[in-house]
């Protein structure tokens, strides 16, 4: 678990420095804390940064290849991260903090955290290594094994940009048969009294998912608020060269980069939300239209994920908004639930449950992710949409993820582990710890119902209900077989068929598996026949 105590910890190897950063402050003579601050951590009140002594201690960054090749990274991803850090070292040297800073373009960059940071350790020799708990078990052990082999005590600091801890989250579920969000939210809420009237929720109910979830009807959404977008100062111009060159071959385009980078713009971008967007959130939450990127979301799970923006003023900014009667209940409700909630159970999932996690693959799954997942390059009007959006911008809302790209991914039977590593690589708000489980549980039912009560399986009727993607489209929802069948139609019934022993045991299954029964032995074994040679064409080629 990442929370936590001192270790005298682990591991490798090597070099100092920064041409930007380094010179900039005297660095102390005698190191007692050397700090590490990652990609992910960049807020002054970190933990790792609380009692930093700046005659004595030495604040330590590195932007390394490797975090940007492990997974073939888009450069909408690489830019932000990339970005953020340097606009963070730059906070730090004006608040006079010493720090050793290496770049990514330094000549002697050595490409891995291991060998940067076993290099610093080698030249200033500090007493302690300090660290805020990672959001990525990989880095946390990488950095373990560097302490370890050069013998130098690693302090681990719980992370204070969450409301929870690890441990919070393992006591809560120890001896639970199953896991829910649900009760885990409820606690929450209790726990720090948000959306709370004494003892019982506001307005009545713990939920308003039946207040929200609507689709936009024929007419589609109106007058939706221009996003929040920062046009590229010289820092982040840089960034965004380097990235071009750099990573060239890397998928994605630089063209409409906007995401905040600082703190003072994440701040911008949280009002923005709470004033324009979150209104109108909840009951628009779940829809989807071809061509509209934005919508009503927030846009802030970048900011929030690399900790320019603490989960405690981001839920308390969107309470303050219901208090005011600025927006409804439902829709205040409904994005809390997702910050309170849900982003804290992933985290404790994950930590609980990893290293084995990432390998679990509880439907046998083994077809490769389609190639086309990296262009857009299909017939298929909500995935053509859903992937060109994601490659431009970094980004696709939770249902684009999970019941258009997730969903597709999930029927065609792609291996988890390929599915995690396409959305580690492609959102800009991708960190493992909430990545994994949301996609490897959730949308890929991987770990067998640890995450989700049941598979998210749906055919083309629900993409058609809930978007416009279908009008446009060759292919009709209603039909499973034939020239014009949905892809998503035949494969929802062929999953059904696939699964249909593990499913019966699942009682949330109940009616769709009902619906199932209904088909005769001509109706199954043709779709048997279309699923078959979809899944032979779409498996490994384009369109």
């Amino acid at each position: 678990m990442p929370d936590a105590t001192s270790v005298a910890s682990s591991a490798p190897i090597t070099v100092y420095g920064s041409a930007q950063f380094q010179h900039a402050l005297p660095v102390p003579s005698n190191v007692r804390h050397l700090v590490i601050v990652l990609g992910d951590q960049l807020d002054v009140q970190a933990s790792a940064l609380q009692d930093l002594d700046p005659t004595q201690d030495l604040v330590w960054m590195a932007e390394v290849a490797e975090e940007s090749t492990h997974v073939w990274s888009a450069k909408q991803r690489i830019a932000v991260f990339l970005s953020a850090m340097r606009h963070f070292a730059q906070e730090l040297r004006k608040r006079g903090i010493p720090l050793t800073y290496k770049q990514l373009d330094d000549a002697d960059n050595r490409g891995t955290l291991a060998l940067e940071l076993g290099t610093t350790i080698t030249q200033l020799h500090p007493a302690a290594l300090v660290l805020t708990a990672p959001g990525d078990w990989r880095v946390l052990q990488n950095i373990r094994a560097v302490a370890a082999q050069h013998q130098v005590p690693l302090t681990l600091r719980d992370d204070s940009h969450f409301l929870s801890t690890v441990r919070e989250f393992a006591a809560h579920a120890k001896g639970r048969k199953q896991l829910r969000l649900e009760y885990w939210y409820r606690e929450q809420r209790l726990k720090h009294g948000i959306l709370m009237n004494g003892k019982e929720p506001e307005g009545g109910q713990w939920n308003f998912d039946a207040d929200n979830r609507e689709s936009f009807g024929k007419n589609g959404p109106q007058n939706i608020p221009l996003p929040k977008h920062f046009t590229p100062d010289s820092i982040t111009r840089e960034v965004i060269t380097l990235v071009n060159t750099r990573f060239a071959s890397h998928p994605g385009t630089l063209d409409s980069f906007g995401w905040p980078v600082t703190r003072s713009q994440a701040l911008l971008a949280l009002q923005a939300f709470i004033e324009q967007r979150l209104p109108l959130f909840g009951l628009y939450e779940d829809a989807m239209w071809a061509g509209e990127v934005w919508l009503y979301h927030s846009h802030l799970s970048s900011a929030l994920n690399l900790k320019l923006l603490n989960a405690r003023e981001v839920v308390q900014a969107a309470e303050d908004a219901y208090r005011k009667d600025s927006a409804p209940l439902a829709a205040v409700e409904g994005f809390i639930r997702q910050i309170l909630g849900w982003r804290e159970y992933v985290r404790g999932i994950y930590w609980t449950q990893m290293p084995g996690y990432l390998e679990q693959n509880a439907l046998n799954a083994h077809a490769d992710l389609p190639d086309w997942y990296w262009s857009g390059d299909t017939t298929m009007a909500c995935l053509k949409d859903a992937i060109t959006q994601t490659l431009a911008h970094g980004y696709a809302h939770h249902i684009q993820r999970l019941m258009v790209t997730g969903l597709y991914a999930l029927l065609l039977g792609v291996k988890p582990k390929a599915v995690h590593a396409w959305y580690l690589s492609v959102y800009v708000d991708a960190v493992e710890w909430v990545e994994l489980p949301n996609t490897l549980g959730m949308s890929q039912f991987g770990d067998g119902g640890l995450m989700a009560s049941k598979p998210y399986v749906a055919s083309g009727k629900y993409i058609q209900r809930m978007s416009n993607y279908c009008k446009g489209c060759q292919y009709d929802p209603a039909q499973a077989t034939g020239t014009n069948a949905c892809p998503y139609t035949t494969l929802y019934w062929d999953f059904l068929m696939r699964h249909e022993p593990l499913l019966k045991k699942n009682p949330r299954m109940a009616m769709q598996l009902k619906n199932l029964d209904r088909l005769d032995a001509p109706t199954r074994a043709a779709i048997r026949a279309q699923a078959s040679t979809h899944l032979t064409e779409r498996s490994t080629t384009p369109d």
